[in-house]
């Protein structure tokens, strides 16, 4: 089924989604007059969505607490040795820690990570959410983040491209880089409604 994204502060940058790719991006009226498409109204803007530089260290080497362990552990991720002493007591943690992982990206618009992964439960997690695996960039932003400064924004979305993005709700893309990814409303992979704001 063919949808149209339109995203209110930039409908200039609406796409045309086709399955998993992009069969057209451009301005909202003219998608909409060339196609009978479902449309998907969003607040913000649309973008390319963004790449978090920090695969390894939010995926491997951060535990993300299960909700039923707040209690005992909170809700934040839990880094360093407190989070290795959670990996080594049981491993098979690791992969259900790397999916709420996952989730906690998507959730932030990111659509890519980069960095080498090595444990085969994580590679897992990010394939089966269809997350892009890219490199590096040459300099890193600052600590391991969900939401790292610098942000990282992907290319323009082009047709044909895969029909990956995010929308965040804020009036433009300075407000973006101000207020953060947390404004994330929606994140699309491979067409997909990955993650939506409730």
């Amino acid at each position: 089924m063919l949808t149209i994204h339109v995203a209110e502060a930039s409908p200039e940058t609406a796409v045309l989604v086709d399955g998993a790719q992009l069969a057209a991006v451009g301005p909202y009226e003219e998608l909409a007059s060339a196609t009978q498409a479902r449309v998907r109204r969003w607040p913000g803007i649309l973008t390319p969505g963004l790449l978090n530089p920090y695969g390894p260290e939010l995926l491997e080497q951060t535990y993300h607490p299960d909700p039923r362990e707040a209690d005992e552990l909170g809700t934040a991720p839990i880094t360093g040795e407190r989070a290795r002493a959670i990996f080594h007591a049981d491993p098979a943690r690791l992969g259900a820690s790397a999916r709420r992982g996952v989730q906690r990206l998507l959730a932030h618009g990111t659509v890519a990570i980069a960095g080498e992964l090595r444990a085969r439960a994580v590679v897992d997690a990010v394939r089966r959410a269809g997350l892009a695996v890219g490199r590096r960039p040459a300099s890193l932003p600052g600590p391991p983040s969900l939401s790292p400064r610098p942000l990282v924004l992907l290319p323009p979305l082009a047709p044909g491209g895969p029909a990956r993005f995010a929308v965040f709700d804020v009036p433009d893309r300075e407000a973006l880089v101000r207020l953060g990814p947390s404004t994330c409303v929606a994140t699309v992979l491979a067409g997909r409604l990955v993650h939506r704001r409730r």
